[in-house]
């Protein structure tokens, strides 16, 4: 079975390569991507027959259709023509997640968020958990500077490349 560093590095060598499907079999994991043209990246794990005596995981994703896709780019646009503070392309870094799971903005439901906008960060500061496979990884912020703009809700599902934060560097 592939752990999730494998999985990471899977995705991150289809997205930035010029191929649209990859498809990829060990030790009784089938791994399997698909680019498509305005939806995301997608993959999913599944035990393949021959692994009966194997309790195997199951984790695929939900492709957006083009109409689903649009109409969420359509609605960041709006409030920036409503006065929104910066622009995206102003000088702000960019917080993505860099799997598919579940966004998670503190350590547990009790606790506080890790972050919030305005706070001021560091490069290795936690800034959020993504969960994926019943495994919690804390996403650290990779630059130092202030927290512009949350993008995600607590228990949001997010898609690897998907952004997080905005924040403006020091």
């Amino acid at each position: 079975m592939l752990n999730i560093e494998e999985i990471r590095e899977l995705i991150k060598l289809v997205d930035e390569s010029s191929i649209d499907e990859f498809k990829y079999e060990h030790n009784g994991a089938k791994v399997a991507m698909k680019k498509n043209s305005v939806a995301s990246t997608s993959y999913s794990t599944v035990p393949t027959p021959s692994s009966d005596s194997q309790k195997g995981v199951a984790l695929s994703q939900h492709n957006e259709t083009p109409d689903e896709k649009q109409s969420e780019s359509v609605t960041p646009a709006s409030n920036d023509s409503q006065g929104a503070e910066t622009p995206p392309s102003a000088g702000l870094h960019t917080i993505t997640s860099p799997m598919v799971g579940t966004f998670y903005n503190s350590p547990s439901p009790e606790s506080d968020p890790y972050v919030k906008k305005g706070d001021r960060i560091g490069s290795d500061s936690v800034v959020c958990i993504v969960e994926a496979m019943k495994l919690m990884n804390e996403i650290e912020a990779e630059v130092k500077g202030e927290i512009v703009e949350v993008l995600v809700e607590n228990g949001q599902l997010v898609e690897y490349g998907q952004e997080l934060f905005l924040v403006k560097p020091e």
